[in-house]
């Protein structure tokens, strides 16, 4: 079963304009299907080379003569992270024929983590990064679903819940044990699998670095670098706090979340809906897996933050442009959610001009003045009006 990315035709345009297109993402995200998807859609003759593959790198042993050859197709190199060397040759091929969609690139790390890349192609590459599936990709019929299993393909098209665990566990494991090595991290697998466990179980708090070192008994610089690295392998997501023009005391340390629903879930042993709903972190669950739902759709110019002051006034995210916060996301899980005064408070120093508590299957109706109550779908359509999501 094939399912229609969001990003398709973002990718396509790029491949029209850019020279090089490079596609990140987790591991098992889709990429490589994505490629040969939209190759096939534009019928564009393409080399695939999958650098972990061991005919494939022998392709690669002398790779200029060989990608000279194939010069008049779109070559797509596949876990590129595992050859950063090949970056300068690549920018020599593009500067002397800058046609369109001469290769994908398609890499299991951040831009920021592929370094060499940004300095070699500068000016000729265009990035994008695909997450797992959405729930506008899954369908809104399938929400809890969704949530319990997270979007990764193989995890969603699962027939039940214990294979879609299994799958889970596989994927955490093989990223601990050999993925984050091949891309730098120096920590044990022991070490690996301990500081994610730990990031679940503070998942949608304030990070405090000083007590992750403690219980690993590193040093917080360490842990920074650690959580770096989890977080360009786009398994974690650190939500910076908003505090420009705000005059109040506010806290100033980021907020720390598990990217993917079942991801999260898996680590902390969650393996139905009926557990899910009886567990300690149930509100925090759902709060990360909205915010995962609206952070990778949002536009460039937009930014997400969340917003906390140190005498308790807080909201779950705003969304700026530039210095000015224009939305305001209070995430509850129920349908008749009573708002803290805090949160009332927050809304009025933002001063944003639209506020919304969003739930999971609630209608839309006006909880104050400025303030609507909605489910997640139709928050994602409001926000879609407002010209913040893609």
């Amino acid at each position: 079963m094939l399912l229609k990315r969001a990003l398709s035709d973002e990718i396509l345009r790029m491949l029209r304009v850019f020279p090089v297109v490079a596609i990140t993402g987790s591991r098992q995200v889709g990429k490589t299907t994505l490629a040969r998807m939209l190759l096939d859609e534009i019928a564009v003759p393409a080399v695939f080379l999958d650098l972990e593959n061991y005919e494939d790198m022998a392709k690669l042993r002398n790779p200029a003569p060989f990608l000279r050859s194939v010069a008049d197709k779109c070559v797509v190199l596949d876990e590129v992270q595992r050859m950063p060397d090949i970056f300068p040759l690549i920018r020599s091929l593009v500067d002397a024929d800058q046609r369109p969609g001469r290769f994908i690139l398609l890499g299991s790390a951040s831009p920021a983590l592929l370094l060499k890349s940004a300095e070699s192609l500068a000016g000729r590459v265009a990035y994008v990064e695909l997450g797992p599936l959405s729930l506008k990709e899954t369908g809104t019929d399938n929400y809890q679903r969704h949530w319990l299993h997270g979007g990764f393909p193989r995890a969603w098209l699962m027939p039940d819940d214990e294979s879609a665990r299994t799958w889970l566990n596989s994927f955490i494991r093989t990223y601990i044990e050999r993925d984050l090595p091949l891309l730098g991290l120096s920590a044990t697998p022991i070490q690996s699998r301990h500081l994610l466990s730990m990031c679940a179980s503070v998942h949608g708090n304030i990070l405090n670095q000083s007590h992750l070192a403690n219980s690993l008994g590193i040093s917080v610089s360490t842990v920074s670098r650690y959580l770096d690295f989890l977080e360009h392998s786009y398994l974690i997501r650190r939500l910076p706090p908003f505090y420009v023009n705000i005059s109040k005391r506010l806290v100033k340390s980021p907020k720390i979340y598990i990217r993917d629903s079942g991801v999260l879930h898996a680590l902390l042993n969650v393996t139905a809906l009926e557990s899910l709903f009886g567990h300690a972190l149930l509100g925090a669950s759902w709060e990360g897996y909205v915010l995962e739902q609206i952070i990778p759709a949002l536009h460039d110019s937009v930014q997400a933050y969340f917003y906390r002051t140190a005498d308790g006034s807080e909201v779950d995210l705003v969304l700026a442009q530039g210095i000015h916060p224009v939305v305001s996301i209070e995430i509850k899980f129920s349908n008749d959610p009573t708002l803290a005064r805090g949160t009332f408070i927050a809304f009025e120093d933002l001063k944003t001009a639209h506020n919304f508590v969003a739930t999971p299957s609630a209608s839309d109706f006006p909880l104050k003045d400025n303030v609507w109550v909605c489910n997640v779908f139709s928050l994602l359509e409001h926000l879609k009006q407002l010209g913040l999501l893609r």
